[in-house]
């Protein structure tokens, strides 16, 4: 198997479809999420609605790039999410965030080896590579949260 799609088969597994590792995925875990559990704050920690949208921002961006596009993210707006009030709102950037994450699967698999050891737009960001795999880690690392969050909302209200 290719590097590009073993890479984009990890991402699906985080993302979309996996069990593996973490026994769940985003779209798995964010389906059973309503608006108002997406909006719901526990202590000082993001809300799940925050924490996908900061992936979904960040999906969003590298794609802009794997599209020939700029890299225009920057970390300080990564956590901008407008106000959900309502049903829509959360379907909506439930939405966007599994059509990315369908679209930046779908292109990391498309990458030839030699892309992946390219400069990811300049040679401080590293490699295509290193980029995708990070995303990869930085996935992880925020299911885990929505995963305690989601377990969290549901102890509260039971």
């Amino acid at each position: 198997m290719s590097r590009s799609k073993t890479l984009a088969a990890r991402l699906g597994e985080v993302l979309l479809n996996g069990r593996w590792i973490a026994n769940t995925n985003y779209k798995d875990q964010l389906l059973h999420i309503d608006w108002k559990q997406a909006k719901t704050r526990i202590g000082t920690l993001n809300t799940i609605a925050h924490l996908t949208f900061h992936i979904n921002y960040y999906l969003g961006g590298i794609l802009n790039v794997l599209n020939g596009g700029e890299l225009e993210i920057h970390d300080r707006f990564s956590f901008d999410l407008p106000e959900i009030t309502n049903e829509q709102d959360w379907v909506k950037l439930l939405n966007e965030f599994l059509f990315n994450a369908e679209t930046f699967v779908n292109k990391v698999e498309q990458l030839t080896d030699e892309q992946l050891d390219e400069v990811f737009v300049d040679a401080k960001y590293g490699t295509y590579l290193m980029n995708i795999e990070g995303v990869i880690e930085h996935c992880y690392y925020h299911l885990g949260q929505i995963s305690l969050i989601s377990k969290m909302i549901k102890e509260t209200k039971g």
